[in-house]
């Protein structure tokens, strides 16, 4: 079984941290033709929680790779605290724990057995092991398993255990793949929770594509959709800048049906978006306006036809949103690229199609005439 560890021990550092503890410059990574990163630039800051956002094969771990120096990178570089991963890859590795999408845990080993082998490999002191190793059980909640064999653990367990194993060392910088996959609700709270403790002493890339754990965790989010950056700031920011449209929610009291035309048919009103059960006799309703003047005569006309309006608020964007629309718009994108490249595809077997046809009758022309001469002779 192939197993990969990245060295990450402490060590006493004169340099001091950085103020951008992590740098990524025009990293881009191509398989044979195909870039999965293009040209991304990005820094995290010192004790930062970096969001690192995209759908599934966005570049997200292929770009969490490189930085850990397990990849190569077509060209571009990365510092960890000053250090250029391809020119000194065992100093950036010694600041860096890393948590890779797929724990890489030794199975048939015991969990206590496996932390000290790993500590032993990230290049911990003999007389410090134990305490690490019993340090970082305790904050992942795993020390009344530590006996157990790791390939009889749940996958909860095992995901816990390779973010143990991640903390030895004490590493400067931590990057997290989807640290929270496999584990129940109360499970990824405690990892919600660990990583904002953690936050006080590591620099940290938190990679997921489940935007409710970035939004607990994360102030600032790079969002990467096909190998590029769609976007780097502050949630509060990404959130104001989705603009379109303005969008009301109403609880109304009243029967579906009238209210749902009352709202419809009021100036301003552009659309009726969605209708949801509330309670007896009670619906939500989303409604977008052209402006927020609407509000007023909206719910005057409502109560005027006898209509509690018994809420009303202004929905507001969410991150959601904006890595929808990010991510939505390339994927009509690539839709439309395939259509184009298909259409290409089938022009050219067409033409190589009438192309063989040409060349089929220009060798039948050729032997009839050849047929004809030996007749004649």
């Amino acid at each position: 079984m192939r197993i990969l560890f990245i060295i990450a021990f402490c060590c006493n550092d004169e340099r001091g941290f950085a103020e951008n503890m992590v740098e990524i410059k025009n990293l881009t990574k191509y398989y044979g033709t195909h870039p999965a990163v293009k040209d991304i630039s990005f820094t995290v800051g010192d004790h930062e929680v970096l969001g690192f956002l995209g759908p599934n094969g966005a570049g997200k771990s292929t770009t969490m790779n490189m930085i850990t120096g397990c990849l190569p990178s077509t060209s571009g570089t990365v510092l960890v605290d000053g250090y250029d991963i391809s020119k000194d890859p065992i100093e950036v590795k010694k600041r860096i724990g890393y948590l890779p999408e797929i724990p890489p845990v030794y199975p048939d080993m015991r969990v206590r057995e496996y932390l000290t082998f790993a500590a032993g490999l990230k290049g911990v002191a003999r007389n410090d092991r134990q305490k690490q190793v019993e340090n970082a059980m305790e904050r992942l909640h795993i020390t009344d398993v530590q006996k157990r064999i790791i390939g009889n653990l749940s996958k909860g367990y095992r995901q816990r255990v390779g973010f143990a194993m991640a903390l030895l060392g004490s590493p400067k910088f931590l990057i997290l793949d989807e640290p929270t996959v496999g584990l129940d609700p109360t499970q990824v709270m405690e990892v919600r929770r660990l990583i904002q403790d953690l936050a006080r002493e590591h620099t940290i890339i938190f990679s997921t594509h489940i935007l409710a754990e970035v939004t607990a965790v994360c102030e600032r989010v790079v969002i990467i959709n096909k190998g590029q950056i769609r976007a780097e700031d502050t949630i509060a920011n990404l959130e104001a800048s989705v603009g379109g449209d303005l969008k009301l929610c109403l609880k109304v009291e009243g029967e579906i049906t009238k209210v749902t035309d009352l709202i419809r048919n009021t100036d301003g009103v552009i659309s009726v978006d969605e209708v949801e059960f509330d309670s007896q006799g009670v619906n939500a309703f989303t409604v977008t306006v052209a402006s927020e003047a609407v509000r007023k005569p909206l719910m005057s006309r409502l109560i005027a036809e006898d209509c509690m309006v018994l809420e009303i608020t202004t929905v507001k964007s969410s991150l959601e949103d904006v890595f929808v629309k990010l991510t939505s718009s390339s994927r009509a994108q690539s839709r439309e690229d395939a259509l184009e490249e298909l259409g290409k595809e089938l022009d050219a077997q067409r033409e190589a199609e009438e192309a063989a046809k040409k060349a089929g009758s220009a060798e039948q022309d050729k032997t009839s005439a050849n047929e004809e001469k030996e007749a004649e002779d």
